[in-house]
């Protein structure tokens, strides 16, 4: 049985939820009524759930899912509304304060040793397509539809998008993409390498679990290392990566996992990996 994880007694709803099945972290959106749009508690939860599972041990994977009929709708407008009446100095620091945060729940999920999967179906608007594009992998229903929309609300993208975006489909696509703000249906997103994977919407959330198994039973320093070779490989020179590159290699040797992984390959059966 999945166990949720969630302190106190509120009528309110928690905005995040926490489960853990088979050494994979489940972090749910819970906002379905507002198709989870994100306001301070869910970002104050999502930040709190990334930064506490990088440290667990025990966890091998964390996948990232929507509660309801969609992943994301975005930031929550409504909030904005009620913002958009404060005075000027006051709504820069209100916003300012907010993408900080934004800015925070980012770097862990990048920093984290864990892969990060996104679990979309429906809806991943604004905020929500940002979520996806920073998380290590994304695996898609056939009804998922991705916006960039920022710009319909006349601002510009957070979340680490105007970074994630261009590296993986190219400058002009991510202009096109930013500046019209257009649906894009699951499988131009997949085309368009913005996910990895689409699967039919009954079999999402089996093919999700596979795929974090799959992971969480990896060897994880070698997969942790590879996580952070990629994330700094776009802004090293080539010399300097091939160094990083040569001593994360030497560091793996040390390791349970690359003795395993060795004597697996030489007896030829599977290897059990996570033996440190």
């Amino acid at each position: 049985m999945l166990k949720t994880h969630a302190a106190g007694v509120d009528a309110t709803p928690p905005a995040v939820l926490i489960e853990r099945h088979h050494n994979v972290a489940y972090i749910t959106l819970n906002r379905p009524a507002v198709l989870n749009a994100l306001n301070e508690a869910m970002l104050n939860k999502l930040v709190h759930a990334f930064q506490t599972l990088s440290t667990d041990k025990d966890i091998g994977c964390v996948v990232l899912r929507g509660a309801g009929d969609g992943f994301m709708a975005g930031g929550d407008i409504k909030e904005f509304r009620t913002q958009m009446e404060l005075p000027e100095a006051e709504r820069l620091h209100v916003f300012q304060s907010m993408l900080a945060r934004v800015g925070l729940l980012v770097e862990a999920m990048r920093a984290m040793p864990q892969p990060v999967i996104a679990s979309v179906h429906g809806a991943a608007a604004g905020f929500g397509m940002s979520l996806v594009l920073a998380c290590d992998l994304a695996i898609a229903a056939e009804d998922a539809s991705f916006t960039l929309a920022y710009c319909h609300l006349g601002v510009t993208p957070d979340g680490g998008a105007t970074w994630f975006l261009p590296r993986l489909v190219g400058l002009k696509p991510a202009f096109e993409i930013a500046a019209l703000g257009e649906r894009i249906e699951a499988p131009r997103a997949a085309d368009l390498r913005i996910i990895n994977r689409v699967v039919p919407k009954d079999a999402l959330a089996e093919a999700t679990e596979t795929l974090a198994r799959r992971l969480a039973s990896g060897p994880r320093q070698a997969l942790a290392r590879t996580k952070a070779l990629l994330n700094a490989a776009f802004g090293a020179p080539l010399p300097d990566q091939l160094r990083r590159e040569g001593e994360s290699f030497s560091r793996c040797t040390l390791t349970g996992d690359f003795i395993e992984g060795v004597s697996a390959f030489v007896e030829k059966r599977r290897p059990t990996f996570n033996r440190g």
